[in-house]
């Protein structure tokens, strides 16, 4: 497939409420697009890099700089997308500026042989089950009510985002208001160090689904070590970045669940592999989110609908974060979205509300 060139779009995109998480608040995502031009068909990718190094080494200015001065220009004139991977294998980290350009790439690749993603990864569900992320709040009233507002929508499972002096009394709060019967899970993004096993093990009695990533990305023994420490099981995220790191995981017994996201673990090629390497050791997966757009949330409901993905993903509807998405929006039905049965991501962008949240376009010619 030759790539004719590859525009570079950044889009605002102000959230409905502010996003708190122990990193700190987000109120509007500063996202990067990437549309791939080919003579047969064009394809969209979306980086997932935050706009400061918070929830990992990268962020939007950097992937927009490694893209231009690196990744773009080693794509070879003609690629598929298994070419992507071995023409940016040499260069070090980037994971999320990577996965956008393959995902554009997947994404023209697969439109113009008429195949959707979901069909090319394997998945064998046309909905998947979906989860609401909810951030850190002023006050447990006003967490109740968020909780309350979602469980009317029809979200079939809560995860609450939690740190220290926010964890046991909002993880009660929402138990005892709800019951035993919700699906409930915690994430506390790193927050906590091996010291708070014996506070971390406060929450057992509460019949969690996981804790995701309670300790620093890089204590992949220290999880292993908790791990022995407390009933609740335990998920990692910051510290997954490839299948090699989920083998490394899973072996060490760190972990006995795994939060994939294709944009950190450099696209959905590699996030199959883990999917695969997870249900081969009867390891749980599930697919996070990223607060994306219509774009990256299209392409993750078509991973989440694959056979390993038994547990409901933060694949939330479009309003959960977005008044207007830049795609037509997905819309929740019965606790479930419907996964895109189209060509290649299934959703493109509404050229007039895109046109309205730009910011800056490049266009690269190959």
């Amino acid at each position: 497939m030759k790539i004719t060139g590859i525009e570079v779009r950044r889009v605002a995109m102000p959230l409905v409420t502010p996003f708190r998480t122990s990193y700190g608040t987000e109120t509007e995502r500063d996202v990067l697009l990437l549309r791939v031009v080919t003579p047969e068909a064009e394809g969209w990718g979306e980086c997932v890099a935050m706009s400061d190094p918070l929830y990992s080494p990268e962020y939007v200015d950097a992937a927009a700089d490694v893209l231009r001065r690196f990744l773009i220009p080693a794509l070879p004139a003609r690629a598929d997308v298994h070419g992507v991977g071995r023409a940016l294998q040499p260069f070090k980290g980037h994971r999320m500026a990577k996965a956008a350009l393959e995902s554009a790439v997947l994404d023209a690749w697969l439109r113009a042989s008429g195949q959707s993603l979901a069909s090319f990864l394997g998945a064998t569900a046309d909905r998947v089950p979906a989860g609401v992320s909810i951030g850190i709040m002023n006050s447990v009233p006003e967490l109740l009510d968020t909780v309350a507002g979602y469980l009317d929508e029809g979200y079939v499972r809560i995860k609450l985002k939690i740190e220290p002096g926010w964890d046991l009394a909002a993880v009660r709060a929402v138990r005892e208001r709800f019951g035993d019967d919700l699906l409930l899970q915690v994430d506390a993004n790193a927050a906590y160090t091996l010291t708070d096993a014996p506070h971390l093990a406060r929450l057992d009695p509460f019949g969690l689904l996981l804790i995701e990533q309670p300790l620093a990305h890089d204590d992949i023994v220290q999880h292993a070590q908790l791990a022995k420490r407390i009933a609740t099981p335990i998920c990692l995220d910051e510290s997954i970045e490839s299948a090699a790191d989920a083998a490394a995981a899973i072996s060490l017994g760190a972990c006995s669940v795994i939060n994939v996201k294709p944009g950190r673990v450099g696209g959905y090629l590699e996030a199959r592999r883990i999917h695969d390497l997870c249900r081969a050791h009867g390891v749980a997966v599930w697919c996070g989110g990223m607060l994306e757009t219509g774009v990256g949330r299209a392409a993750n409901v078509a991973l989440a609908a694959l056979p390993g993905f038994t547990l409901p993903g933060d694949l939330s509807a479009s309003r959960r974060y977005y008044t207007t998405d830049i795609t037509p929006p997905f819309e929740l039905s019965d606790g479930h979205l419907d996964v895109p049965g189209g060509p290649g991501i299934g959703v493109e962008p509404i050229p007039g509300v895109l046109r309205e949240v730009t910011t800056s376009t490049e266009w690269i010619t190959r």
